[in-house]
């Protein structure tokens, strides 16, 4: 598996996605993100909201996270490991 110096996220080995940061920018916003996660959940959890608007935060945030990972990581595509052994 070939990975260009300016990816954040390698694509995994088998199946689709990505795997863990291979940058250390990848680390920084995949923490970021994490942690704005948490606190949002604590900001909905302690306030008057719904489940609602608790799965609506998650579902916005994962999304995020996602696109996060389309913009600089390796293309995805469905892999199946290394096929030339």
């Amino acid at each position: 598996m070939q990975t260009d110096k300016s990816y954040w996220f390698p694509a995994k080995r088998y199946g689709w996605g990505w795997g863990p940061p291979i940058k250390w920018q990848g680390w920084a916003a995949v923490l970021l993100w994490f942690a704005a996660l948490l606190e949002g959940l604590y900001v909905l959890i302690h306030s008057r909201y719904q489940l609602a608007a608790r799965l609506g935060f998650v579902a916005v945030m994962s999304l995020l996270l996602i696109l996060l990972c389309y913009w600089k990581g390796e293309p995805p595509k469905w892999r199946w490991g290394d096929r030339s052994a």
